[in-house]
């Protein structure tokens, strides 16, 4: 790594924060290219703020319920983020949809992980409804956010075979195993310079990303 200061992330969650953990993780080893600065949640109780104060990083909660509507509280967590001059932020299980105003003022520099192989399956309960459709792969996905829910440039997925015995359950496991492979790894391209933003496209190593970077689950 060059003597250029590491990369400033925030991370937003809204539950147990094991993205987060494994994030935190990733960014305590030696020379890692980014440090986590702050972590945000709309929930009190989120683990992922407990897990951030363990670590000595900042934790904010900015509460939806003390805003008039939801670009008010999009302005105000905007405003917080702001403040710790992130250059990425990161939705690690931040289970709020995020306007277009806040989307725009972070154009470019913000990162989701959604369990399914997007475009297939944007939304909720990715797990029930893969079985309910027959599917024979799922997997996770880390793409840019963009005003569209779960509609921005996919970067990288982890993808897994479907088992006739696989469950909700089952799959859950798999996918997270996966989700704290990609989601870290993306962040590094990012802080190492590999990964870029050009209005609108993904660069990769100086050129077009025209399909995600794939990672096959490894079994024993």
């Amino acid at each position: 790594m060059s003597d250029a200061r590491p990369l400033r992330v925030v991370v937003l969650v809204s539950g147990e924060g094991t993205n987060l953990q494994a994030l935190i993780d990733a960014a305590a080893q030696p020379d890692a290219p980014y440090e986590i600065v702050a972590v945000a949640s709309d929930k009190r109780d989120a683990r992922g703020l407990e897990r951030a104060r363990t670590a000595g990083i900042a934790a904010l909660h900015v509460d939806p319920r003390s805003h008039a509507d939801r670009s008010a509280f999009d302005r105000s967590l905007a405003d917080e983020i702001s403040s710790f001059s992130p250059d990425l932020i990161v939705l690690a299980g931040f289970m709020r949809i995020l306007g277009a105003e806040f989307v725009a003022r972070f154009e470019g520099r913000m990162l989701n992980i959604h369990p399914s192989l997007l475009p297939k399956f944007k939304g909720l309960d990715t797990h029930r409804r893969v079985i309910e459709a027959g599917e024979r792969e799922h997997g996770a996905t880390v793409h840019f956010v963009t005003a569209e829910l779960d509609g921005g440039p996919p970067v990288i997925q982890y993808r897994i075979a479907i088992d006739d015995s696989d469950s909700e359950e089952s799959l859950s496991a798999r996918v997270h195993a996966g989700e704290y492979i990609i989601l870290p790894h993306t962040v590094e391209l990012i802080a190492t310079g590999r990964l870029q933003w050009d209005n609108g496209t993904v660069i990769i190593d100086d050129e077009m990303l025209s399909k995600p970077l794939r990672i096959d689950e490894q079994r024993a």
